[in-house]
């Protein structure tokens, strides 16, 4: 199975193209990327993780935050070009598209959003039938998403690197 494919980026391209929630992107590539290359930060799925953390940013106001990691999304995308990870995607246009945000972020313009746009029939589809079955979200639930869920894991951790004992 070519990697785009696998279920994970799949829901990663729906929750993009789709109803935006970048909050999902993330949980969703992170997990495939923990999977298939775990710590290794110059794989091109961590250059999509970026992306759509620096549009979370972007939609909540962060722009020193946003325009940091867009910059960094855009650099990893550079520099995985002929990846796999970028076979069926308009490598051009998500690379058009990183630059036009990091200019919008940098004039203090407003968010907007754009799509990944994918280059195989059957990708088309298959994104195209998880976007259908996705629930709409408002606008203030897509703002705040990261204030919803649990974190006492990640503190615990935080406390326990802070003290010396992992």
């Amino acid at each position: 199975m070519h990697p785009l494919f696998h279920p994970l980026f799949i829901d990663f391209c729906a929750y993009f193209n789709g109803n935006q929630d970048y909050f999902e992107c993330h949980e969703v590539l992170e997990e495939y990327w923990k999977t298939i290359a775990p710590g290794k930060k110059e794989h091109p799925l961590v250059g999509y993780i970026q992306l759509a953390t620096g549009l979370y940013h972007w939609r909540r106001g962060n722009l020193p935050g946003a325009h940091r990691i867009m910059r960094k999304a855009y650099k990893k995308f550079l520099s995985n070009q002929g990846h796999p990870f970028f076979d069926y995607i308009d490598f051009q246009q998500l690379c058009n598209d990183c630059l036009k945000s990091i200019d919008a972020i940098e004039n203090n313009q407003p968010y907007k959003a754009f799509q990944i746009k994918l280059m195989n029939r059957d990708l088309i589809e298959k994104v195209n039938g998880k976007i259908s079955s996705l629930p709409p979200l408002s606008h203030e639930f897509l703002l705040h998403k990261h204030m919803l869920r649990d974190r006492s894991d990640i503190l615990t951790m935080r406390e326990e690197k802070r003290n010396g004992r992992r």
